[in-house]
């Protein structure tokens, strides 16, 4: 893949980049906030390597312009030395696919590239519209309607949504939700899911007004189930 690394500790970031030429990946780096928003919007890349802590601007605020500005369509993996459970949620919340809290490892870091690799493979082999009771779901546009009126999401609600969407009927656990939706062996508390939840239940909304129910099984998880809607 062609990566865009931003990454102001140059030790580290010659490091990083070591580690990801050796797997055949290529990498352009800057340690600037600014600088990287520039070179990114005049290049394409697959992969975006973001830092929190800049000399310039936050990686938080790079997030956001790259949402805002290039869509959703490059995935976004966040660097941090905050390891607090807010700040993780927020980095999520705003638009990163996966993080890594600092001292980054190589195994680790190329893990999870890879991860993030292959679901973009399987999503683009996957139809990117579909409709389900009263919903309509563009994957391609990250977009979630509902009797073709859209619905606000954030990116991490977007995906819990579209998780719980394709997995209809079935029982899933929190820490299924936490390593499908948040990362493969996902750090944070099972809360977190439950916080979720709860946002989607009100904004998609999930019960028999909207054709969808989702219900809470106790001490399993959850499960997304069909309702008939009232004639």
């Amino acid at each position: 893949m062609k990566i865009a690394l931003l990454e102001d500790d140059l030790a580290l970031a010659e490091l990083v980049s070591i580690w990801l030429v050796a797997e055949n990946h290529s990498c352009e780096h800057e340690v600037m906030g600014e600088n990287f928003i520039q070179l990114i919007k005049n290049k394409p890349f697959d992969l975006f390597i973001i830092d929190w802590n800049l000399p310039d601007i936050s990686g938080i605020e790079v997030l956001k312009v790259i949402r805002q500005t290039l869509g959703w369509e490059v995935p976004v993996l966040f660097t941090t030395g905050r390891n607090d459970e807010q700040d993780i949620v927020e980095a999520l919340n705003q638009g990163a696919d996966d993080y890594l809290v600092k001292p980054v490892k190589r195994y680790e870091m190329l893990a999870r590239i890879n991860v993030i690799e292959r679901r973009n493979q399987k999503a683009e082999t996957q139809s990117k519209t579909f409709t389900l009771s009263s919903f309509q779901v563009d994957e391609e546009f990250r977009q979630i309607s509902r009797d073709d009126k859209k619905i606000t999401l954030t990116h991490k609600e977007f995906e819990l949504a579209l998780y719980l969407f394709k997995n209809i009927g079935e029982l899933v656990s929190r820490s299924d939700i936490l390593e499908s939706v948040w990362g493969v062996n996902s750090e944070l508390d099972t809360r977190t899911v439950d916080t979720h939840i709860s946002r989607i239940r009100k904004k998609l909304p999930l019960n028999e007004l909207s054709g969808l129910k989702l219900m809470s099984i106790y001490q399993h998880g959850y499960r997304l189930e069909k309702v008939q809607l009232a004639s």
